[in-house]
């Protein structure tokens, strides 16, 4: 216990360095390196202080709150990004974080909890209304490519439109998934929370509020930082990636999902050494679904509205087709309801040759 909140603590350091790195002129290069190292423990912190927050207010208020906190430094880093507009990056970006849910953070949770234990059960509604959902989204995205390759004539404006229309049918699904899973059939996603705290159990009323203010202290604080830290990271990312050969598909698809979601690599690996597939897999699909039918939508509304950058759900074929096998993948290894170490490495080899291929990819 104590190392794992003494090692995102120490990784802090790189907060006053990557500033003291901006102001103080060091280069392009240090500020990039020290705020992408910054971004990692802050990551943590955040994932942690929703959890806390989560397990305080109760099922239902704790699950609006790791629904809409889950994938908060992702959402930031794209939010900058796009205020910034490198729109190709943040639609990267998108298509990355659900690899990396899908693939790499199955992958290596089914991994590590399959050379633990000879096989591990969850619960397959789980993967069944989700997959089914995952399915759903993949499909909406992939229609504004399909219209744009299937016509002679690329109306812009008509794309817009369609993306603003399935940005909004998306938003109302994700809605719906959340009346289901919190509200109506609740009780088929009792699969409780990824650290018990037996403390805070036995703490009277009163001291679990004031434990609430301090976790909600904390969520506000981090959160602020990561946007702030997110506008150094981003402010360099173009010009530094470039000078390492890589190119903004590969960036946006690769590292900054690596760099935004360790956090949840880390709690996903903990609570499958643990046995707990069922929260696992919850976790890993969850956070799936919030990026494709929450996060993505948000931010063609937000670039559309409000930072004037015209980014819509028009993603390359390469970028549709590797989400689709990705799905296609995940749905098949988890529909079971099992898991062992065999199907983690089939998840993370999937993931690493898509990874190469985007690698060479021109785009």
């Amino acid at each position: 216990m104590l190392t794992k909140n003494l090692i995102p603590l120490i990784l802090l350091v790189f907060v006053p360095i990557s500033i003291a790195a901006d102001w103080l002129e060091w280069g392009e290069t240090a500020v990039f390196f020290t705020s992408a190292f910054a971004i990692i423990p802050l990551s943590i912190w955040l994932s942690t202080a929703t959890e806390k927050v989560a397990v305080v207010t109760g099922p239902t208020l704790g699950g609006l709150v790791n629904a809409f906190f889950g994938n908060a430094t992702e959402l930031i880093i794209a939010l900058v990004a796009l205020k910034e507009g490198l729109v190709d990056i943040v639609k990267a970006s998108i298509t990355g974080t659900l690899l990396s849910d899908l693939l790499l953070l199955m992958g290596l949770a089914m991994l590590a909890g399959g050379i633990r234990y000879k096989e591990q059960t969850f619960q397959p509604i789980l993967t069944r209304v989700n997959g089914s959902s995952m399915t759903l989204a993949v499909a909406a995205i992939a229609l504004p490519t399909l219209v744009i390759y299937t016509s002679n004539v690329v109306d812009e404006v008509a794309i817009r439109n369609l993306s603003l229309i399935t940005a909004s049918v998306l938003i109302i699904v994700y809605g719906l998934t959340l009346l289901f899973s919190l509200g109506t059939h609740s009780f088929l996603y009792d699969v409780g929370v990824a650290d018990e705290d037996p403390v805070l159990e036995e703490m009277s009323p009163t001291e679990q509020r004031s434990k609430l203010i301090i976790w909600i202290v904390v969520l506000l604080a981090t959160t602020i930082t990561v946007a702030f830290e997110s506008e150094l990271f981003v402010g360099v990312v173009d010009t530094e990636t470039e000078r390492l050969g890589l190119t903004p598909l590969f960036t946006g698809v690769i590292l900054l999902p690596l760099i935004s979601d360790v956090a949840a690599f880390v709690t996903v690996i903990r609570m499958a050494i643990k046995n707990k597939m069922d929260l696992t897999v919850a976790t890993a699909t969850g956070d799936s679904l919030l990026v494709a039918l929450f996060v993505a939508p948000v931010l063609v509304f937000v670039g559309q509205f409000i930072f004037n950058q015209p980014i819509d759900l028009n993603f390359s074929p390469f970028q549709v087709v590797s989400l689709a096998i990705a799905v296609a993948i995940t749905n098949v290894i988890t529909s079971g309801g099992r898991s062992n170490w065999l199907d983690g490495i089939l998840l993370l080899a999937a993931y690493i040759i898509l990874s190469v291929a985007f690698y060479y990819h021109p785009a």
